[in-house]
């Protein structure tokens, strides 16, 4: 169908006392000709690698038996309810990194560059998908990490690197991702920070012009407006508790911990979780279609290694339990970072455009760049969503080492529809059940 005189624009914007808000897909902005489902990439890392033992060890981070008869051990477990959504895949790893301790190693996990010796990194696969996907949207991508900026080389706080190897700084502050990316400021910046000290939020701004357009729209359309807004006002309600855990600057000393003030338990939680739904919120919008997120960064160096103190309650930092035998604190991290996920996966299941639910159209890769003890193999990963894509989910493979990591991103920039037949070292598409 072609575009009517009543159709409103697919880039309509709600406006508001000194800002806009983007809208999501709406009935009334009419199923155009020549649109296609959009593909989206996501990438999410953790550092420090996963808990992996010996195997078929309760504690492994990789399951017992594979095929799709797997069984899910307890780091995890909460993605139990999600076995048709994911794909759990071994083995895979960046032959240049092979012989890096898993400090290195977070620096070359999108790019399969070389950090042996000089630093010669390469472009990130979320960048070489961002130069095509990218035409089709207000941003090219999402870079963003829990501590901000580039760190430095062999400590990065970022995955995405550009075309010569450069980092990308990320960005952490949600208030600054929120207003620059959802709320692009239309009027003077003092009075925008005046309604934030107020308590003003963008809902209360926007919301006479959410009225305004609500009566040229349908049912089906007003109840998706509702529920846009609501979910609007929700991330920016928890936006505000987070601001005073986000101001509060790491220890001087090694930079290792947060000093946190202000409930601390609940900061890192609810720090993760709202990152988590600005990015399903990005999705949602179509401001971009690649996003890579960095849960935190590796050797203890940032935020995330105040993590197990404050979210599962163990005793230590991740780091130094990475370096541990107590495979049973390990797994209870990781099962908190897989339930981390599962609410991502919720998310993005339980939200929808035009063309279905953005998990449906969005291809996941979750993981580390190392396995157990820094050793830069056997990277645990976990592939969900993209069912629009093609891809088939519900197994737990394990791949020879000999097959290198960027076979699976070749394989998932493909299916992204970005047209290239080799990144990086890839010697080829991966053999896999996900994407026979």
């Amino acid at each position: 169908m072609g575009k009517k005189s009543w159709h409103l624009d697919r880039r309509t914007f709600l406006h508001g006392a000194g800002v806009m808000s983007a809208l999501p897909f709406l009935e009334a902005m009419g199923h155009q000709k020549n649109i296609e489902p959009p593909k989206r990439l996501c990438f999410m890392y953790f550092a420090n690698g996963a808990c992996v033992p010996a195997p078929k060890h309760q504690f492994s981070w990789f399951p017992n038996n594979e095929g799709s008869d797997y069984v899910n051990n307890l780091a995890t477990k909460p993605l139990e309810k999600y076995r048709k959504d994911i794909s759990i895949l071994g083995g895979l790893s960046h032959p240049k990194s092979r012989e890096l301790l898993g400090h290195m190693a977070g620096d070359t996990w999108l790019t399969a560059g070389d950090v042996r010796g000089d630093y010669n990194n390469s472009i990130s696969i979320d960048q070489v998908a961002a130069t095509q996907l990218g035409r089709e949207t207000r941003y090219p991508s999402f870079s963003f990490s829990a501590d901000g900026g580039v760190g430095y080389p062999t400590r990065s706080a970022t995955l995405s690197f550009n075309k010569v190897g450069v980092a990308i700084p990320t960005e952490h502050r949600h208030r600054k991702i929120f207003e620059r990316y959802f709320s692009p400021n239309t009027g003077s910046h003092e009075n925008r920070r005046k309604s934030i000290h107020k308590g003003q939020k963008i809902v209360d701004l926007i919301l006479e012009s959410s009225r305004d357009l609500k009566r040229r729209l349908g049912s089906k359309d007003q109840q998706k407006i509702d529920q846009y807004l609501s979910t609007l006002d929700s991330v920016e309600k928890q936006l505000q508790k987070n601001e005073a855990w986000l101001g509060t600057p790491l220890k001087k000393v090694d930079q290792s911990h947060l000093d946190l003030e202000v409930n601390p338990k609940e900061g890192c939680v609810n720090y993760i979780r709202s990152m988590l739904d600005l990015i399903a919120l990005g999705f949602q919008m179509d401001l971009t279609r690649v996003i890579a997120f960095q849960f935190y960064r590796e050797d203890g160096m940032g935020v995330g290694d105040s993590y197990p103190k404050f979210g599962p309650g163990l005793d230590y930092g991740h780091h130094k339990l990475s370096h541990s035998k107590d495979y049973h604190k390990w797994a209870k991290f990781d099962n908190w970072m897989s339930q981390h996920f599962a609410y991502f996966l919720n998310e993005m299941k339980t939200k929808d455009d035009e063309f279905g639910t953005l998990l449906d159209n969005t291809q996941i890769l979750y993981g580390s760049s190392q396995a157990h003890t820094h050793n830069a193999r056997n990277c645990p990963l976990i592939l969900a969503g993209g069912k629009n894509m093609g891809l088939k989910h519900g197994t737990y493979e394990k791949f020879p080492e000999k097959i290198p990591l960027s076979n699976l991103y070749l394989n998932m920039i493909q299916k992204a529809g970005v047209k290239r037949n080799r990144f990086a070292d890839s010697t080829g598409v991966l053999k896999s059940q996900v994407f026979s």
